[in-house]
């Protein structure tokens, strides 16, 4: 009979979890025996990181990503990440290596008895197989549990000694074959209701969240926005671009309060929200939900933020599916005439010598970066900036720490690299956020992937600044961070590095971005500024 190892690999090989994100202790060797020549280790040097690339791999490829941490300690590690994970909804296998099954009772070094508990509570699931046989059909339940809607991390706990132990063919026999699927469609006569609605609505608008952000959804919601001729919005705290930054139609992000949001809606008296929770807040401003005589439906796959939201009506199902509906059913030319294209900020000019203004540097990406560039972003100190500016048009082209945790970015860009090496990606990183994962440079290295690294240096933690007037803050510690030299850590790493202080050098460098290119890390003196949130 087979071994536990073999069944799983074969599992694995099955479901196209052949790219393993890891960092092995003694838990893990025995998983790890014999690997597969067809599979891939991916190594990084602290299980943050290994969890951040697993995340920005599984988020590139619209796949689930399978992680392997070493023990409790390794788990607890990760779980900064494992949070951000579960808040984009990434589809993730995370395990972890438990001791053997007759030293885990006996507080043993590497033994956890509560080990389904330690990533609680920012997995879908998580469970320690009652006996080695059953560690195949276990992690089949878990490779379905995270790509089923809402997709999330799940968490499997894996004793060291079940690995070698036979399971009986017949136990195993369908779990490779099975598919198991979501419908998330409509019923007709939600659709036409919904439809109705935004037929006799006087001022619709949309607001469009991460669930729009794939190849089924973005093309989709865009052909319904245009048929409806409505303005658009991004939904508050984006951790992805679900709309096309440059279409006539949107608007930008709406802000991160209550009354802001309810201030940006007004004037609408329909507000159709698709793959987004309403809302995501971040700084406490009170105010209505909504402006007077304003009406609220939602879109999304996830019934947890559906019934959690305090107000306006909810659809639990599929958006690219509910919008495919609503373009079958609405007239087929727009019914009512297109708005007039939001004033936008014009392009900072390029920048000179540094310090740079975040303006200047973004407005210089916009205008010199290759087409399909993914973008990674963790400088929070300057994400209105960001949005103000770039160019962004395809599914799948950013990616931000969607907990607000910092330590994903650096990581996570190793991760899309690795999903498709054939679409650079740029990093842009506060000298702060670097700090969080900074070991990922050396996986970056031994990959060889093309990735720049712009580290933004303004020697604080920016983004703390910008709420210190708003929460009546004073004389608080730990904002300023003097003295980091991320260039000679990068190359501690045998990562190229260089500080840019003159505009047409970073135009050149900009430029240069392709997918035959290795990683470089490039730091940019820029101003410190803040802005108000909300």
């Amino acid at each position: 009979m087979p071994t536990v190892r073999e069944t799983t690999y074969h599992l694995l090989r099955a479901w196209g979890l052949t790219t393993v994100f890891g960092n092995p202790g003694s838990n893990e060797l025995p998983f790890l025996d014999g690997f597969p020549s067809d599979f891939r280790y991916v190594l990084g040097l602290h299980e943050g990181a290994v969890l951040a690339m697993a995340d920005g791999y599984a988020q590139a490829t619209g796949r689930p990503a399978l992680v392997n941490l070493h023990s409790a300690a390794g788990l607890g590690n990760a779980m900064g990440n494992l949070a951000n994970a579960r808040a984009s909804q990434t589809p993730l296998v995370v395990t972890a290596g438990q001791q053997a099954r007759a030293m885990i009772g006996l507080g043993s070094v590497l033994a956890e008895p509560a080990m389904t508990r330690v990533p609680e509570p920012q997995v879908k699931w998580s469970f320690e197989p009652a006996r080695a046989q059953d560690v195949p059909r276990a992690l089949s339940e878990a490779f379905h549990l995270a790509t089923l809607p809402p997709a999330g991390p799940v968490f499997v706990s894996l004793p060291l000694d079940d690995w070698a132990q036979e399971v009986d063919v017949d136990e195993v026999a369908h779990l490779a074959t099975r598919r198991v699927r979501s419908a998330g469609a409509a019923v007709p006569e939600v659709v036409e209701e919904l439809a109705g609605r935004l037929s006799r609505a006087q001022a619709p608008v949309l607001v469009v969240g991460p669930e729009a952000d794939d190849e089924r959804a973005f093309e989709l919601v865009v052909a319904l926005a245009e048929r409806l001729a409505v303005p658009v919005w991004t939904a508050p705290t984006p951790p992805r671009c679900p709309f096309p930054t440059r279409h006539p139609l949107w608007q930008g992000v709406l802000p991160p309060s209550i009354a802001g949001v309810s201030e940006h809606l007004a004037g609408h008296d329909l507000v159709l929200v698709l793959g987004a929770p309403v809302f995501r807040y971040h700084a406490y401003r009170p105010g209505p939900w909504l402006p007077e005589g304003t009406e609220l439906v939602a879109v999304s796959a996830d019934p947890s933020s559906a019934a959690r939201a305090a107000f306006g009506d909810a659809l639990v199902a599929d958006v690219a599916s509910v919008a495919a509906q609503l373009l079958d059913a609405l007239p087929a030319t727009p019914v009512r005439p297109t708005p007039a294209p939001v004033r936008r900020p014009a392009l900072a000019p390029d920048p000179a010598d540094a310090p740079f203004t975040a303006d200047g540097v973004f407005a210089l990406m916009a205008r010199t970066l290759p087409a399909g560039v993914r973008l990674v972003n963790e400088s929070t100190s300057n994400t209105a900036q960001f949005w103000e500016h770039l160019d962004l048009s395809r599914p799948r082209g950013l990616f931000f720490p969607a907990a607000g945790g910092l330590g994903f970015g650096l990581p996570a860009a190793v991760g899309a690299a690795l999903a498709d090496p054939t679409r650079p990606v740029v990093a842009v990183l506060g000298d702060g956020a670097v700090q969080y994962g900074v070991v990922g440079l050396w996986s970056a290295v031994q990959w060889n992937l093309p990735i720049t690294f712009l580290v933004m240096r303004n020697g604080s933690y920016g983004a703390l600044r910008s709420f210190v007037d708003q929460l009546g803050v004073s004389g608080a510690p730990g904002l300023d961070l003097p003295d980091i030299d991320a260039g000679r850590l990068a190359e501690g790493y045998g990562l190229p590095s260089r500080r840019i202080t003159d505009g047409a050098e970073l135009a050149a460098e900009l430029a240069a971005v392709a997918p035959d290119r290795g990683p470089r890390l490039l730091e940019l003196p820029i101003t410190a500024e803040t802005r108000k949130l909300g």
